[in-house]
């Protein structure tokens, strides 16, 4: 329970700075909104003002979440479309959120990854099998979808059996 039930002008202020703060997801918002002990219509009302005066969008959201994501943190599109259900976006927004992510771009941080994390093993009986186990997982743990993980794998397994010949 709050310790004060803010007046809905209330809350429509200071979500407004939640919201101008950094972009925020509808649930987000109607969270910390109850928590300012207002009812549910009242929710709705502040919500729909919020949305009426470009503070909240959705789709704005998912976009930077994921650009973010991606970016900052090296989330492959499994991970983020994840992430994004979990802050109950729609599907469509989520959809548009993953088209923006360039697909060169992607492929590069994959391979710069799995590269990274390859080269990081060491020890006594790391042979590429082992690597290969290793690498996958982490890549697979980063939300990186198991085709592209694959793909990456099998040219840095070919690229290491040429050097051991």
């Amino acid at each position: 329970m709050p310790l004060q039930r803010l007046t809905p002008a209330q809350a429509l202020q200071k979500l407004k700075h939640y919201c101008a703060y950094q972009e925020r997801s509808h649930s987000e918002v109607k969270e910390k909104a109850y928590g300012f002990g207002l009812h549910r219509q009242e929710v709705d009302e502040v919500i729909s003002a919020l949305i009426q005066e470009d503070y909240l969008n959705e789709e704005r959201f998912a976009i930077a979440f994921a650009g973010g994501k991606f970016r900052m943190k090296g989330w492959g599109r499994v991970k983020i479309k994840y992430e994004l259900k979990q802050r109950k976006v729609s599907d469509y927004c989520i959809r548009k959120a993953l088209q923006e992510i360039d697909d060169t771009v992607y492929q590069k941080t994959l391979e710069a990854l799995a590269k990274k994390k390859w080269n990081s093993i060491r020890g006594a009986g790391t042979n590429g099998f082992v690597k290969m186990s290793k690498t996958r997982d982490y890549l697979i743990q980063r939300g990186f979808e198991t085709d592209k993980i694959r793909e990456v794998l099998t040219k840095m397994g070919n690229k290491e059996q040429k050097n051991n010949e």
